[in-house]
């Protein structure tokens, strides 16, 4: 059986929507929005990698919808669901090509929430079933979407942090790889590894997850490989001659990587040890020589109070100087990568203590797994797709939901899932993002852009044009 068969990719109660949709229907027209969430913005980001992978082209063949033909009657326990004539149809007349227009916003920009993202709608008047068919797949465009848009919060929170704490060098020489994504190994599958993993290099260019560099390559057509990494340890590394034999292991780290970056993790038995006697002393002096960084890595305890005690050791076997804003700094030959239960209210709250001692936020990077690449959901950021114009029997109809909703103490109140209506336009005015009626501000350009029109993609974007666009691009908030 072939696993991405496009007929059998959305959710089975869909299938019987030809049916239930009202008589003379003609044309179904939804939209996708960010109805608001823990970001006041998100950053448009992955919806070329899902017309490429799927619905360019041919997006069925006539193997597919007899495979289909066979498989959906088991799946309802019935025949007179799945109808092979509407796909049958498309084969026919479109050769498998899928007659809808989706239009989006650029990707790489940032939108402020409750505003349009993208649309789509059916070209072919007997189609109309298919727009919101379409729906279960193109919905997944929330993940890329939230790991930019996380990537690209975490990147404003360092930026802020070096402003306030570090020296002009520091900031001169940018913050790409200051948060690195170490979230391959617990995500879900390996498509979402190079999805999450490519959104956050839109953003950074530190990544152990290859596949992400990858993905750039194959889906946005990338000049280079952006995710950078370096020479790293790890536990089975570090703890490969018992407690006894950790400096031994320390030593052929060092002598193996002379110059240049290398992390090596530091906590296996007792991390304020590591730093005070082996780093700090035993080696100290090889460190100072290396033309390089070692970059310590703690990996337990509490986050904050681990940093604390390790920079106050380091400082004390280093020496540091005091950058031109009065903060703390390590000599450039050693500084901490901070890894373990790193997510953005972490990160934040780490700043904000070292601030508190002035150590500067030069001395320290981020690695970030899970919260980065998995510890989020569609109801991160609240997306939706939804319809909000149709024709029936060649007339127009606004479609809207407009639900109340009742609340723990008893008061009903209007809900946050209130949809809009009608044919949308996203205009950009007095500064800030604003979605209004398709023939609403003549004179504003449409910054939703036609992608996608009958199995064709009729607008390209390369990874750099994604980059520099979400660089470039500030949040604008209603």
């Amino acid at each position: 059986m072939k696993k991405n068969n496009l007929l059998l990719m959305a959710d089975a109660y869909k299938y019987s929507h030809h049916k239930l949709y009202y008589p003379e229907t003609n044309q179904i027209y939804s939209y996708l929005e960010s109805r608001g969430g823990k970001f006041e913005a998100t950053v448009f980001y992955g919806l070329q990698y899902y017309l490429k992978e799927y619905l360019e082209g041919p997006a069925f063949s006539q193997e597919d919808l007899d495979e289909a033909k066979l498989f959906m009657p088991e799946v309802f326990g019935r025949d007179d669901v799945f109808d092979a004539s509407k796909f049958q149809y498309i084969l026919d007349k479109y050769d498998g090509h899928l007659p809808v227009r989706i239009k989006a916003v650029e990707e790489g920009t940032a939108v402020s929430v409750r505003n349009v993202l993208m649309t789509i709608e059916n070209t072919d008047p007997n189609c109309y079933w298919l727009t919101n068919f379409l729906e279960t797949l193109l919905m997944q465009i929330w993940y890329p979407i939230t790991v930019a848009t996380i990537s690209k919060e975490v990147k404003r929170l360092v930026l802020k942090n070096y402003e306030e704490t570090a020296s002009e060098k520091a900031i001169a020489a940018g913050v790409d790889f200051v948060l690195n994504d170490f979230g391959f190994r617990g995500v879900s599958s390996v498509e979402s590894a190079g999805l999450g993993g490519s959104a956050h290099l839109i953003n950074f260019r530190g990544s152990d997850t290859i596949t992400a560099s990858v993905f750039a390559k194959c889906y946005y057509d990338a000049k280079e490989v952006y995710g950078k990494s370096i020479p790293a340890t790890e536990h089975s590394i570090c703890t490969l001659l018992g407690e006894t034999g950790e400096l031994d292991i320390f030593k052929h780290v060092l002598n193996n990587f002379p110059n240049g970056m290398v992390a090596c993790v530091s906590d296996s038995y007792d991390i304020f040890r590591a730093c005070e006697e082996y780093w700090g002393t035993e080696l100290k002096e090889e460190i100072l020589k290396r033309e390089g960084t070692l970059i310590v890595r703690p990996d337990s305890g509490d986050p904050v109070m681990t940093l604390l005690k390790m920079f106050e050791i380091l400082f004390d076997k280093f020496g540091y100087s005091l950058n031109e804003k009065g903060y703390k700094v390590l000599p450039p030959q050693i500084r901490v990568i901070q890894g373990d239960g790193v997510n953005y209210d972490s990160i934040a709250h780490i700043y904000e203590q070292l601030k508190v001692v002035k150590i500067s936020a030069e001395n320290l990077v981020f690695g970030m797994g899970g919260a980065l690449l998995q510890k989020l959901d569609r109801d991160t950021q609240k997306f939706a797709l939804k319809c909000s114009y149709a024709k029936i029997d060649g007339k127009d109809v606004v479609v809207q939901k407009n639900p109340t909703e009742i609340d723990a103490e008893g008061n009903v109140k209007p809900s946050f899932k209130k949809s809009k209506g009608g044919r949308l336009k996203l205009i950009f005015r007095n500064g800030v993002y604003e979605t209004v009626q398709e023939g609403e501000y003549p004179d504003f350009e449409d910054h939703l852009k036609t992608v996608f029109e009958n199995g064709k993609i009729v607008s390209e974007q390369t990874f750099e044009d994604v980059r520099e666009r979400c660089e470039v691009g500030g949040f604008s908030l209603v």
